[in-house]
């Protein structure tokens, strides 16, 4: 059963983004967004303005739909398998990694950060709008931490590169923080990051001439993929969660070099 912890009752007045995230809609970024767009309602009038206030009665639709804060708060580790996308609708997608949830509420519930559709390894999940919004702002700094699979062996020249950042398609560099070869084979390595733009690892080995092959996150924070097998999800500790708010755990435990139950290298 998944572990749940009550959500604050006391909350009116509040915001509306604030509100909205609250309800399971998204980050306060992308409610705000969803506010500009003229798709948020209070009391049946269109709002595009920010700093609007909810009070208790009030009722809130999002593109029609009523929307009511979430009774309980759910912080959850999914390991994503390969194939599966994060976002919650598309309709050229089949397989949403969000349905491998299996709670009563898991509608409600949206990733924290992203993973494509051609990696997997783990994702957060949340409904906890002010938890999310936390989590993604750059003042955070949480790190994640990946196992890269290249098409040939790495040249340490390259790393080397990539931790002092290289100019893609972007004025801003794509850079990771930390890397690690792994025993036995440059093939794998160990790659850690801070921000995880959109297929960051990805633009950033292909611009030094490798093909990515298989991409496993087993990082976030302060938590870590483990044995989680793809597919599984479990639910986060009270302390992994204030871990994460915190910034405590970034640095990882000392490695084994041992790829464990969670670690899927996407063969076909």
């Amino acid at each position: 059963m998944a572990q749940k912890i009550r959500a604050e009752q006391d909350i009116y007045p509040i915001r509306l983004q604030a509100y909205m995230a609250r309800c399971g809609v998204g980050s306060r970024r992308a409610c705000e967004e969803l506010i500009r767009q003229g798709r948020v309602m209070i009391n049946n009038r269109i709002v595009r303005e920010m700093g609007v206030k909810v009070g208790k009665d009030d009722v809130v639709q999002v593109d029609t739909e009523t929307i009511e804060p979430a009774e309980e708060l759910h912080y959850i580790a999914l390991n994503k398998p390969r194939g599966y996308v994060c976002t919650n609708y598309d309709p050229n997608e089949t397989r949403y990694a969000r349905d491998l949830i299996d709670i009563r509420d898991n509608h409600l519930l949206f990733n924290v950060g992203r993973l494509d559709k051609d990696s997997n390894g783990l994702i957060i999940f949340t409904n906890d709008g002010d938890f999310a919004n936390k989590m993604m702002h750059p003042r955070y700094e949480v790190e994640k931490e990946y196992i890269v699979k290249l098409d040939r062996d790495v040249v340490i020249d390259d790393l080397n590169r990539a931790l002092k950042g290289v100019y893609i398609d972007i004025p801003k560099p794509y850079r990771i923080r930390r890397y690690d070869l792994m025993p036995r084979t440059r093939q794998f390595v160990r790659v850690t990051l801070i921000e995880g733009r959109n297929r960051e690892i990805r633009k950033i080995f292909s611009f030094l001439g490798y093909d990515v092959k298989a991409l496993t996150r087993i990082r976030v924070g302060c938590v870590e993929l483990d044995e989680l097998r793809p597919g599984e999800w479990r639910d986060l500790t009270r302390d992994e969660v204030a871990g994460l708010l915190s910034g405590r755990g970034n640095a990882p435990r000392p490695r084994r070099h041992t790829v464990k139950a969670g670690y899927d290298d996407n063969r076909d």
